[in-house]
């Protein structure tokens, strides 16, 4: 404006023209940069847009204020604000057709002189236009123009041909009386029209923000405030209005007006513009003066309530469109977080705020992320493998198969289920090998063997005792029963092709020539290895003279091999009695392996401090394979916490956990937030079948976790009452078809249909939808 920093308006019907507006007004034109060559009179706005200037319009001095007519016919009219409180309607050079001729060059002039700060169209009726003025103590600071109006009232004339210069119009186009007086000793500093209705005008007035009816004008609903500048009102929810003071943002419900429901952080510099996106709920910018910064307010999700005292939160950032001084900025009509920037040096800027990027997991492992207005799935091509490695896939994956990984798991647990431990009632399964053991200290009996199959004897201490045997079992080695035959878990092995563990566990039992044969077998099946038979003829010349050439070079031999068990094996024949740390510590031999080697051959001391030993690894580890040492007892949930941080598998845990003794495990907060975890994912992926499988299959193991008598009647009779009621007699055909019981009928799976429901008193807040409840549930 006149003596002060440029203004900047985007056309309302024309996307690609913008005018600024200081000393003088000038048309722009945006075009892509891409599509010519920047031409001269050409300003460069960004890397893809330019600006051509189309017109100047220099016959309205001293301007103050500008407003773009609403309407798309005249299509270039715009009224000026000037200092001494004229209001002019000019255009930019534009074909002028009747309508517009009559109204370019035509004044509305106060009664008496004092500048003009705000202009506002009625966005409703376009010939309505509203200007705020300053203060004079005779006179109105609201005065709203007809622009249809005619000529000046004759009372008028002769004072406003001796007000008006020689320059100015002709006196028939003045006019001196408006519509609407408002506002009287007061000064006006902003103005906007409330779009819920036409008859509705929002003041900024000297001290309180006013709302004006139009039908009764001798009223106003008002507040007292200091945040009377920039009034403007969110397009995207009528009753939110903006306005500031000095370096603060106050945010107005119209529905209750008393207060500010949001005042934004107070800035170090003053406000110069405030404006809401048109493009974008709840996004406001603001500017301050001599600043290259627009702070933006995101207030999308966060829509003002009634009656909520507590201030919405909000998201707020910002962005830098140039280097220099942001003199103003107007948001584009319609492109989504667009806007043009003017320094006051009219250096302009073409500028997009980008929107902040959400990410969200589908519960089927997709990946969607929204920017703006859209929504954008990701998907990887050609690597199929890694999608199979996440765990929400494993474990949906086994929720369709029943989870039958997991009942194989618990299979050689719930065998036992029925064995207890010598003066204790639990069942085994609770118990783990690390109990085991302890409660054998005192009752090991130590026997001597020699490996057989060898020509040079040497015994061998092996200890023996009811608790070992029961160890022995879980690790699987050897069946229920007093028989310590390991015959038929080797001949499993064999029939797995897993030769190198069967013949390790053939020697662990001191048969040397068995695990020969074994390894033999193995070279000369088809898928065996072919090195075998060099272990084989190793093994045969076994001597345990402790300097014998035999000895070096297995141990050399070791060093070589890659499989561990073929390792534990020649670790296992060079070591002294008692001491068999190569085979105990050699970590990729299967932990119940290593277990069950040393229930035969250390002591009790021994065993229990590798036991200790061995179950606080599996423990900080997280490895599942700990749980034959821990059991299904605290040490176990321990065990399982660290697997679960690990892997976030809760579908294990809780299957797992469930299997624990009600009392001591099922209690504990870790696993009833596994469990009730794993059930909202089951809801998530909707598996309404699984998850009702789940809950029965929970049930029968908690007692406590059954649900009440009186829901499952309420469930039965809710159902009775609506198959009853609302099925048709070939509807219910068809249902009880898709139920897998076709020619039964419905009366026949639900026997409560052949008497009247009887629905217990209870709220219909409590009754469960019926499209969640499996029908074999109920």
């Amino acid at each position: 404006m006149s003596g002060s920093k440029p203004d900047i308006l985007w056309a309302p019907h024309h996307v690609d023209r913008f005018v600024v507006c200081d000393s003088e007004l000038s048309l722009y034109h945006i075009d892509s940069a891409v599509s010519s060559e920047l031409k001269a009179g050409s300003l460069r706005l960004s890397e893809e847009t330019t600006a051509t200037l189309l017109s100047i319009n220099s016959d309205t001095p001293y301007m103050k204020c500008v407003a773009w007519y609403p309407k798309y016919d005249p299509e270039c009219l715009l009224a000026v604000g000037q200092a001494n409180g004229r209001v002019v309607l000019t255009s930019l050079g534009q074909d002028h057709n009747s309508k517009s001729k009559d109204l370019i060059g035509k004044e509305f002039v106060p009664k008496h002189a004092r500048q003009c700060n705000t202009l506002a169209w009625n966005p409703l009726d376009s010939n309505w236009l509203a200007a705020g003025l300053d203060k004079h103590r005779a006179d109105f600071s609201v005065l709203i123009w007809d622009i249809s109006s005619k000529y000046a009232p004759e009372t008028a004339v002769a004072t406003e041909k001796v007000r008006l210069s020689a320059g100015d119009v002709e006196a028939g186009l003045v006019v001196t009386k408006p519509l609407y007086e408002l506002g009287q000793n007061d000064a006006c500093l902003s103005l906007c029209w409330l779009p819920r209705d036409q008859k509705l005008l929002l003041a900024g007035m000297h001290r309180n923000l006013a709302i004006f009816d139009l039908r009764n004008t001798s009223q106003k609903i008002f507040v007292n405030t200091k945040a009377v500048q920039g009034v403007t009102v969110d397009p995207y929810f009528h009753d939110r209005v903006a306005s500031f003071y000095e370096g603060q943002v106050a945010i107005w419900d119209l529905r209750k007006f008393e207060k500010p429901v949001l005042t934004l952080t107070e800035q170090p510099k003053p406000l110069t513009k405030v404006a809401w996106c048109p493009t974008r709920t709840g996004l406001l910018a603001t500017l301050t003066r001599d600043s290259n910064i627009i702070r933006l307010y995101d207030m999308q999700h966060t829509p003002t309530p009634i009656g909520d005292e507590t201030e919405p939160t909000i998201i707020e950032r910002s962005v830098q469109p140039c280097e220099n001084y942001i003199a103003s900025f107007a948001w584009h009509p319609t492109s989504q977080n667009r806007m043009v920037v003017v320094t006051p040096n009219r250096t302009m800027s073409d500028f997009t705020v980008f929107e902040r990027i959400s990410l969200a997991w589908s519960p089927v492992t997709s990946l969607m992320w929204a920017c703006g207005r859209h929504l954008y799935e990701c998907t990887e091509e050609g690597k199929a493998s890694s999608l199979e490695k996440d765990i929400a896939t494993k474990m949906r994956l086994r929720a369709l198969s029943s989870f039958l990984y997991m009942k194989i798991l618990m299979k050689q647990y719930t065998e036992d289920m029925d064995q207890k431990l010598t003066g204790n009632k639990g069942p085994l399964v609770y118990a783990g090998i690390k109990s085991i053991v302890k409660s054998s200290l005192g009752t090991t009996e130590n026997l001597r063997q020699s490996r057989s199959g060898s020509d040079r004897q040497a015994d061998i201490i092996q200890y023996l005792s009811e608790e070992r045997s029961l160890a022995l079992q879980l690790c699987g080695w050897i069946k229920k029963g007093t028989d310590l035959d390991v015959e038929p878990f080797l001949n499993s092995l064999e029939q797995e092709g897993d030769w190198e563990r069967a013949a390790a566990v053939a020697l662990f039992n001191l048969d040397i020539r068995r695990a020969i044969q074994i390894l033999n077998k193995g070279a000369s099946s088809g898928k065996g290895d072919l090195n075998l038979n060099v272990v084989a003829m190793a093994l045969s010349g076994y001597t345990d003279e402790k300097n014998s050439l035999w000895r070096e070079m297995c141990s050399t031999l070791r060093l070589q091999l890659n499989n561990p068990y073929l390792c534990a094996m020649f670790a296992f024949l060079t070591s002294e009695s008692g001491s068999y740390d190569g085979v105990l510590y050699e970590n990729n031999v299967a932990v119940r392996d290593r277990v069950a080697f040393a229930c035969k051959f250390l002591n009790d001391a021994q065993l229990n401090r590798f036991i200790e030993k061995l179950t606080n690894e599996m423990k900080e580890a997280g490895n599942l394979e700990g749980i034959l040492l821990t059991g299904l007892t605290k040490d176990g949930v321990d065990l399982m916490e660290s697997y679960v941080d690990r892997t976030g598998d809760v579908q294990t845990a809780s299957y797992c956990m469930l299997q624990g003794s009600p009392s001591d495990v099922l209690k504990d907060e870790r696993v009833q937030y596994w469990i009730e975890n794993y059930r909202n994912l089951l809801d998530a992926w909707r598996f309404w079948h699984k998850r009702a499988e789940f809950d029965i299959h929970r049930s029968k193991l908690d007692p406590s976790s059954k649900p009440l008598a009186q829901l499952v009647s309420i469930i039965k009779a809710y159902f009775s009452a609506l198959c009853a009621s609302s099925m048709s007699q070939d509807v219910k055909s068809s249902f009880t078809s898709s139920l897998g019981f076709p020619g039964h009928s419905l009366e026949y799976l639900v026997p409560a249909l052949h008497q009247p429901p009887v629905l217990p008193k209870t709220p219909a807040l409590f009754m469960p939808s019926i499209g969640d409840i499996p029908f074999w549930c109920l």
